[in-house]
């Protein structure tokens, strides 16, 4: 495919769920921290509600539900040191993922990461993949005003890459994310990380949605899609 068909492209992929398969490391880390902190029983059903809601969110959350009184900046910070011990050595990439990063890497196709993460905790899984060669533009929900479901960290992807929202395609594998690529003005491949969000709404309205979450995606029917679905 010529590089001209493809130019005007961005493609933004959410990290945690998306690219990598790191949910269990962030659940281990939280239920770590919350049991340190007299919470114990923290079940993997109970992580999957806060699916794509930045670490901090989050925390704040469950600090909330479970009344702890520890601030959420030592909660984070916890937290974050739990899980990047477990980042740099554990985290695997989904494999059609990694092809379809090649694949638009090939055409020359314009990449960023927008996660819930922190800024080290991204740095650790890319460095860790492999991937951070491919992914130079990474925007945290740290460095945002707001975190997914707003559209806060797509629209910086969108001004770090210097691409307009309306040329930008988000993967995403939670509900909030889906409901921020729309509200930036993107398009959305959708690929569910959780089985029984498949019928969101918010996965309804994607443009591309492989119902079966990583199990159905393939590299080539994104890439298909993505192609004929490119800016006029």
């Amino acid at each position: 495919m010529s590089h001209r068909h493809t130019s005007a492209l961005s493609v933004v992929f959410d990290l945690d769920g998306t690219l990598v398969d790191s949910e269990p490391n962030y659940y281990e880390a939280g239920r770590r921290v919350l049991a340190r902190h007299g919470a114990p029983g923290f079940t993997w059903e109970h992580h999957t509600r806060y699916i794509g809601i930045s670490t901090r969110e989050t925390l704040a959350a469950l600090r909330a539900e479970y009344g702890i009184e520890t601030p959420v900046d030592e909660l984070l910070a916890a937290q974050d040191a739990v899980y990047l011990k477990l980042a740099r050595t554990s985290t695997e990439v989904f494999p059609e993922m990694r092809k379809f990063v090649d694949l638009l890497h090939e055409e020359g196709i314009a990449m960023a990461v927008a996660s819930g993460s922190s800024r080290a905790a991204i740095a650790a899984v890319l460095a860790g993949t492999g991937l951070d060669t491919r992914f130079t533009v990474r925007v945290s929900a740290d460095e945002v005003a707001h975190g997914k479901p707003e559209p806060d960290v797509f629209l910086e992807a969108a001004r770090r890459l210097g691409a307009a929202p309306a040329d930008c395609v988000v993967l995403e594998d939670a509900a909030p994310g889906a409901v921020a690529a729309h509200a930036a003005g993107m398009r959305c491949i959708a690929i569910p990380s959780v089985a029984s969000t498949a019928d969101d709404p918010a996965f309804a309205a994607a443009e591309l949605l492989f119902a079966g979450g990583q199990s159905e995606f393939t590299a080539q029917a994104a890439y298909d899609w993505l192609v004929g679905a490119r800016p006029s």
